[in-house]
């Protein structure tokens, strides 16, 4: 089984959400991976996810640590690049990993939703 990791700055869970929820037809067999705040925002849309601690106290380390270990088939992060964010290090790291470990990496919808029907 596939596994998908979802991540989303503040301003972009919402959008997250609805995202997943668009286009749930695509994403039956497949298991997700979250950070914390984004995992409790889509257990509330009724999804099934792995929550993981929220990003900026250890998720994003969490989630580079499967990124290393090849358990994560893709990385789903939408990204708030109007905002500033404490964390960019990690972002920053997460998104090299997916780089050197050659894993997908969608960082807006129309992205993520090509990377989701490749996967159908």
């Amino acid at each position: 089984m596939k596994t998908i990791a979802l991540i989303a700055h503040d301003g972009k869970k919402a959008e997250m959400v609805s995202f997943i929820l668009q286009h749930k037809k695509y994403l039956t067999d497949l298991k997700f991976v979250a950070t914390g705040t984004t995992g409790s925002h889509m257990e509330n849309a009724g999804l099934d996810v792995e929550k993981l601690l929220s990003g900026p106290i250890g998720g994003d380390a969490q989630i580079a640590s499967r990124l290393a270990t090849k358990q994560l088939d893709m990385v789903i992060f939408f990204r708030d690049p109007l905002s500033k964010h404490p964390h960019e290090p990690d972002v920053q790291m997460l998104m090299r990993l997916c780089d050197v470990h050659n894993i997908p990496l969608a960082t807006n919808p129309a992205t993520a939703e090509l990377c989701i029907r490749s996967f159908s």
